[in-house]
């Protein structure tokens, strides 16, 4: 639970520990034998004029299931059970309302068992559970995909009514890519082999991702880039399907899936490859730029 919320403007601090047991400064161990009666739990600390509290709400529930009262995909137990811990009547007027929300939507058809708490005593886990996902990044993400939250956070967070609107916009293929994390057949593709001068941007979103001035021919059939235009609009994340462990790459507004960045590129240009999926881009000439609301980018081809 700490990734998501880590690193957001306006979160202080996330950290990892337990609470709403009757144990005092309990272990692990402690509290994974269900006899001290706490949860596993993270502290926030954040600021509400950057990140209001109603944002933490919305935040939290798209990453668990909460449906589950025996605890949360492959972790069984009390312990595991989810939960929000409210510090004021406040907190707990909106948790209870964005609850209710979820149960009015629809969007499950089993009752929302997640519990609204008042907040009790919180003590910080052990240091090796602290910033987990950072310390071991390859355990996380087999952890991810493995334990089903993943597939589940796929399969039943999605905006509805957005994947309807992107499915009539977006060619099959498009979709596949960038919503389903597919890949396109190398040499097949639109742009591998694209060579006018433009920038090429999101397929879902218009927001600008590379630059003709940074495209090579790696041969490997897929375009391939030495550097995003910035380096703020793509997130990398760890990859470890298809038993291969990648470094993926995702658009940072809309969340399109757009390919892989590999080490094996240019020396020169700072060695590394970002191998994109063509049906996740859309060129936009050198001289439509102007034209299509992109005018900040002809600085780069002059």
């Amino acid at each position: 639970m700490v990734k998501p919320f880590d690193e957001q403007p306006g979160i202080l601090k996330v950290v990892s520990g337990y609470t709403g047991g009757h144990t005092e400064n309990p272990t692990y161990k402690e509290v994974c034998s269900e006899t001290t009666g706490h949860y596993e739990a993270i502290q926030i600390t954040f600021d509400p004029e950057v990140f209001p509290y109603e944002k933490l709400l919305e935040l939290y529930w798209p990453q668990i299931d909460p449906t589950d009262p025996g605890g949360q995909f492959a972790d069984r137990g009390d312990s595991y059970r989810t939960a929000i811990f409210y510090h004021n009547d406040e907190q707990k007027q909106l948790a209870e309302a964005s609850k209710q929300q979820l149960e009015e939507s629809g969007r499950f058809s089993s009752p929302i068992v997640t519990q609204i708490l008042p907040a009790k005593p919180f003590y910080e886990a052990e240091e090796y559970h602290q910033d987990y996902y950072k310390k071991n990044k390859f355990r996380y993400s087999m952890y991810r995909r493995g334990s089903g939250r993943d597939r589940f956070i796929k399969e039943n967070w999605k905006d509805i009514g957005r994947d309807e609107e992107l499915k009539k916009r977006l060619t099959p293929i498009q979709y596949e890519v960038t919503q389903n994390d597919a890949t396109e057949p190398p040499f097949r593709n639109e742009f591998w082999n694209h060579t006018e001068e433009g920038i090429y941007v999101d397929i879902v979103s218009g927001e600008p991702l590379f630059s003709s001035r940074d495209k090579y021919d790696a041969g490997c059939g897929w375009p391939s880039f030495t550097k995003p235009i910035n380096k703020e609009e793509v997130e990398e994340n760890m990859d470890v399907s298809h038993n291969m462990v990648r470094t993926e790459v995702r658009s940072k507004a809309a969340n399109s899936h757009l390919g892989h960045v590999f080490e094996d590129g240019p020396t020169e240009a700072g060695g590394l490859r970002y191998c994109i999926n063509s049906a996740a881009l859309r060129f936009v000439p050198k001289d439509k730029l102007e034209e299509e609301g992109y005018g900040e980018y002809v600085a780069l081809f002059n």
